[in-house]
């Protein structure tokens, strides 16, 4: 798998190319801006874009997806919970529906539902990355008084993250914490949540 992480945006947006090796298809993860850079480094990677996946529909997310559409011809997918709540131009052309698999050439993703920031939060896990969009930063969590959020819920979708493997690692949806990526293994030993959330481990 390749991954290539991009910060795109004014809010710390980092927006994820994904690609398969073999195949050379790519997806990317919230675009939330600067179309041109990401499609500039898919071309660099010799990467073709498939689709564009929204991890959730707030505005910093989505702000490229028509234009790397219109671009690219690539596919929107987002969960169905989300494309309600975004403009039609920025709409899904795959509409998901709580937990399934999601192939990019050689890869199968495993795709999260995981409301709590937003009600069709989702995150994609392959080969041991995952893809947390604004479910869980390095060291903290997304927030959950926006329209849509709520925090039993958010709770709940990151003791389902804290499942998977410790080495698994984290590629988050913004460049707030220590570093631009973590495991679950250092989030349950430091993230600020974890005590609530359940797994907090003594080193």
């Amino acid at each position: 798998m390749i991954v290539k992480q991009i910060p795109v945006g004014n809010l710390g947006v980092f927006s994820y190319l994904v690609g398969c090796e073999n195949s050379r298809d790519a997806l990317v993860i919230d675009p939330g801006g600067d179309h041109d850079r990401i499609i500039a480094e898919a071309e660099k990677s010799g990467l073709n874009i498939k689709y564009i996946v929204n991890t959730h529909h707030h505005f910093d997310h989505v702000l490229s997806n028509a234009e790397l559409k219109r671009q690219t011809g690539a596919k929107i997918v987002m969960h169905a919970l989300e494309d309600d709540l975004v403009s039609t131009d920025a709409g899904a052309d795959i509409r998901l529906t709580d937990e399934e698999f999601f192939n990019l050439g050689d890869i199968r993703f495993r795709v999260f539902h995981t409301p709590g920031h937003s009600p069709g939060g989702i995150c994609l896990y392959a080969e041991g990355q995952l893809f947390t969009g604004d479910t869980l930063f390095v060291g903290d969590s997304g927030r959950t008084d926006l329209r849509g959020g709520n925090r039993p819920a958010l709770g709940a979708s990151i003791r389902k993250l804290m499942e998977l493997p410790d080495d698994t690692i984290v590629w988050p949806g913004h460049d707030y914490g220590p570093s631009k990526s973590s495991t679950i293994g250092n989030e349950k030993r430091t993230n600020v949540n974890a005590r609530e959330y359940g797994y907090y481990v003594e080193d």
